[in-house]
């Protein structure tokens, strides 16, 4: 209960200053070019990596990107760079 005032209060400031929620929570932010490469902004981590399907830790859950020669391009602690061609993306 107390985790999800925290989050609202964090979204009401964001909102009001008018600030990126990817950064006041933390939030992962998905840029995609075509359907060919896919960076991830504040991850949690890599769960799976396979040719045809890459899983994502985040803040809201696992990021499920499915597709053909997927690779990691860049990994940091900051984002991750996946390209191949991307089929499917899945929040599970």
């Amino acid at each position: 209960m107390k985790k999800k005032k925290l989050q609202t209060v964090r979204s009401t400031v964001s909102e009001m200053f008018e600030l990126p929620k990817e950064i006041t929570l933390n939030m992962p932010k998905i840029s995609l070019i075509g359907n060919n490469q896919m960076l991830v902004e504040n991850h949690r981590g890599i769960i799976e990596y396979t040719p045809n399907i890459i899983r994502v830790n985040s803040t809201v859950g696992v990021i499920r990107v499915q597709g053909n020669e997927l690779h990691l391009r860049n990994i940091a602690a900051e984002d991750i760079m996946i390209s191949g061609e991307i089929v499917s993306i899945e929040f599970i």
